[in-house]
Parts: structure tokens; C-alpha cells; sequence
């Protein structure tokens, strides 16, 4: 599969910032905390965890949130299967991931069947504990629209609407509530006005929440049941 590469810096040691954005793939602070707030806790997660719940995210980048899910299903024990679709338009190099992973010791054993996989180019990935992951590469707004799949909750974790506007047009917002469970849910750290207008024009009831850390909102968003 023919693909654009992640360019990336480093700071801080071992954060990977984009070229392309300029803007970090996850806090400078504490970025398995931030994923925590606003991804897991924003969809009201782990709580909803049911057999065949699916969950689904703009910006796959580092697979921090979607190991941080899966660390979660796993901790929670909710039976069966989780599903994990995340779309990302430009795929780290599997050393980067490695690298930006290695952060998190805790993730150590989850991450290890992504890395292992993402060095083969397999995106189709066992995470363990029911956990499967389909990584779809290209542009979302091309790829998501052909989807054939409904989350019950989503990551909206794209970079800054200021810097990567392509995944926060009101076309590809419309896309997710296209694909999105009755009664799912969606979240994302941004609480930029247009950003909120463009899922509440979409059909989600939309509200602000405290952010985490320095970020003092984020967004909720749900579909009407």
C-alpha cells in the first residue's frame, strides 16, 4: 500500500510533534492522562463496554488512545469483543512508534502486537483480551464516507482545527455522524467554536466539559437515541 509518512521532531526527549502540523501527537504533560480524559472518560468510558462495542478515531497517530481502550476493556472485563477502527492519513515509521511508545511502560505488553504488526504493514491487528484494530490509511474524508461500519463512540483526536482543518470540516463531521450508533457518542479535546457548531449542524447534541490540564474545555458530543 503506497502511503505519506509521518515527519516528525522530537521533544522533550521522546514527544513526537508533526512537521506537517507542528503540533505534538499527544500533551507535553502527560499524554496517556489526557487520553484518559477526554477519550476514555469523555464517552463515558469504560462504563458503556459491551460485547461488540466499537469504537472509532480520526488521527491514529502513535495508537496511544487506541492501546489505552484496549488496556481499559481489558482492566474492566467486559465479555466478547471490542472493535477499534481508527482512520490516519499519514502513518508513523514503526521505529517512531516505537520510540513515542516507549514513554509509557505500562502499555509495553499491548503495544507489542501493534508494533510487531505495524513493521510488517499489517493494519488488521489482535491486541489481545477480544481486542481487534482495523487502522484504515488515506485521507478520511475519502475513506470514511466508504466505511461500512457504525461506532458506538468516538475519538476526534486530529491535530489542532487551527493547524489540520481538513478533519474538522463540517463534510467530513457530517461523515461521522453518518457512522455513528444511535445513542454513540463522540469526543475530542477541542472546544473551538466552529468545531462545536460543525457537530451540533451534524445532528449531535453538543456540550463543553472541563479539559485536562491546561486546557480548560473539551467537547462532548451524542447522538440522539
Amino acid at each position: 500500500m503506497q502511503d505519506q509518512r509521518a515527519e516528525l521532531d522530537w521533544r522533550q526527549g521522546d514527544v513526537p510533534v508533526s512537521r506537517r502540523f507542528d503540533d505534538p501527537y499527544f500533551s507535553l504533560d502527560d499524554g496517556l492522562a489526557e487520553t484518559g480524559h477526554v477519550f476514555l472518560q469523555g464517552n463515558d468510558l469504560p462504563a458503556r463496554f459491551r460485547d461488540g462495542f466499537a469504537v472509532a478515531e480520526l488521527g491514529f497517530g502513535t495508537g496511544l488512545n487506541m492501546l489505552a481502550c484496549a488496556e481499559q476493556w481489558a482492566a474492566h472485563g467486559a465479555p466478547g469483543t471490542l472493535h477499534l477502527t481508527s482512520f490516519e492519513a499519514y502513518p508513523m515509521e514503526a521505529a517512531d512508534m516505537t520510540r513515542a511508545l516507549a514513554v509509557f511502560p505500562q502499555l509495553r505488553a499491548r503495544a507489542a502486537p501493534l508494533i510487531e504488526a505495524w513493521q510488517d504493514g499489517r493494519y488488521e491487528i489482535d491486541l489481545g483480551d477480544g481486542v481487534k484494530l482495523t487502522v484504515i490509511i488515506g485521507d478520511a474524508r475519502e475513506t470514511l464516507p466508504r466505511w461500512p461500519g457504525r461506532a458506538d463512540a468516538w475519538f476526534l483526536d486530529g491535530f489542532s482545527p487551527a493547524r489540520n482543518p481538513e478533519l474538522w470540516e463540517p463534510d467530513l463531521l457530517n461523515a461521522v455522524f453518518a457512522h455513528t450508533a444511535p445513542g454513540g457518542t463522540a469526543a475530542t479535546y477541542s472546544a473551538a467554536g466552529h468545531v462545536r457548531r460543525a457537530l451540533k449542524d451534524a445532528g449531535f447534541a453538543v456540550e463543553r466539559a472541563p479539559g485536562h490540564g491546561r486546557k480548560r474545555h473539551m467537547t462532548r458530543a451524542r447522538m440522539p437515541e
